[in-house]
């Protein structure tokens, strides 16, 4: 007998001819996340094993149930796949959910092949029936607060527990992406969401000192230290962008002040994408929260990107996105009371429907290619590492 972790992923083992591909980049994820040496990690028949220390098994679980690209894993015991031994395991993993307050349960079993005896209905309905006189626990088939489950395969695997994970796909299987990422609740779930895909996040944010406070910069590093717990390490670009903002504002409509920059933060992210090798960028742009998150103003921003913007968070309602930020850890840091850029240079009516006609008139007065070049010169660059929970 053995313990270990069963780890289960979806939509990796439906890729057809790239299945081999994203499996192999799933492993390579667990692998980073878990800090396992390769021999104690197994793939075989659509599934991945890890063999931690006994002692590093609450430790491990927490952090293959942050890879992106894995369901749900399970806490499991390996045993030989005959009764005694699945009987064994059995009453090990009900003494365990006993003792954690279960008052009631119920076993599930699948089995693979006909090389066992027992069906799945009489493995479960034999097991239980030991469960219940060894253990003195009753059984709710139905409504049960605890469920055994016995896999049996070349050999069989009992457990209890199933923890959550985030789905998805591996990290970096879709490519690279530039996170224009500011202080606020929405940006960081938008770098989540991506990551998610697949697209590994890479973020951007614009700062004005003095107008911002170096609380504002902590606040971001903080949130992109909780993004690292799911990532991995990032690296995080700062942007001064006091000379821009304040030029815009001296130089061009003040309705069309938010527009403009935003067209100059693409620009400036796409100039960055190129260090990165980036395909895309990524916002928290969602559909009508705001004056600058019309349709109109959305198609006159992205003219001014070399790169196509994804906008993962486009039809998401406040409330949603407010719960995924607690999911993922970022809501508390993101509500402290620190302005951005966008907040403190503010137009009193902006506009909400501009034409691109009239951005490219405001811009004819701008030294667009001279500001964008001074500001990706300035640009700093900080990896942040991914530290434990």
């Amino acid at each position: 007998m053995r313990e270990g972790i069963l780890v289960r992923y979806g939509e990796v083992g439906l890729k057809g001819q790239q299945r081999s591909r994203f499996e192999k980049a799933l492993v390579r994820e667990i692998l980073r996340a878990t800090g396992l040496p390769p021999q104690q990690v197994e793939r075989t028949s659509g599934r991945i094993w890890l063999w931690p220390r006994e002692e590093d098994m609450p430790e491990v679980l927490a952090a293959v149930t942050r890879v992106f690209g894995v369901v749900s894993a399970s806490p499991v015991l390996e045993v030989e796949a005959h009764w005694d031994a699945m009987v064994k395991g059995a009453l090990l993993m009900g003494e365990r959910a006993k003792a954690k307050g279960a008052l009631t349960f119920k076993v599930e079993a699948r089995r693979s092949g006909k090389t066992f005896p027992l069906t799945s209905p009489e493995i479960a309905q034999k097991a239980g029936a030991v469960l219940a006189r060894e253990l003195n626990w009753p059984v709710d088939i139905h409504h049960p607060e605890a469920t055994i489950t016995i896999e049996v395969r070349e050999k069989a695997y009992v457990f209890s527990e199933t923890v959550a994970g985030p789905g998805g796909l591996p990290l970096g299987t879709a490519g690279r992406g530039m996170l224009l990422l500011s202080g606020g609740i929405d940006s960081p779930v938008a770098g989540w969401l991506a990551a998610r895909r697949g697209l590994y996040p890479i973020p951007v944010y614009f700062y004005t000192p003095p107008f911002t406070s170096p609380w504002s910069w902590e606040k971001v590093k903080d949130i992109v230290e909780v993004l690292a717990k799911w990532m991995g390490p990032l690296p995080l670009y700062t942007v001064p962008f006091t000379k821009i903002s304040q030029g815009i504002f001296a130089r061009a409509p003040e309705r069309l002040g938010t527009i403009l920059m935003r067209r100059f933060m693409v620009r400036v992210a796409g100039r960055l994408a190129e260090r990165e090798g980036a395909q895309a960028l990524i916002t928290g742009e969602n559909l009508g929260q705001v004056a600058s998150q019309t349709l109109e103003s959305m198609a006159v921003v992205e003219e001014a990107s070399p790169l196509m913007v994804l906008r993962p968070l486009l039809t998401f309602d406040k409330q949603e996105i407010i719960q995924k930020a607690r999911e993922i850890g970022t809501y508390d840091i993101s509500i402290r009371p620190y302005l951005d850029c966008c907040n403190v240079f503010l137009p009193r009516r902006p506009a909400t429907r501009p034409s691109l006609e009239e951005v490219l008139r405001a811009e004819e007065g701008l030294p667009v290619e001279e500001w964008v070049e001074e500001a990706v010169a300035q640009v700093e660059r900080q990896d942040i590492p991914a530290l434990q929970v």
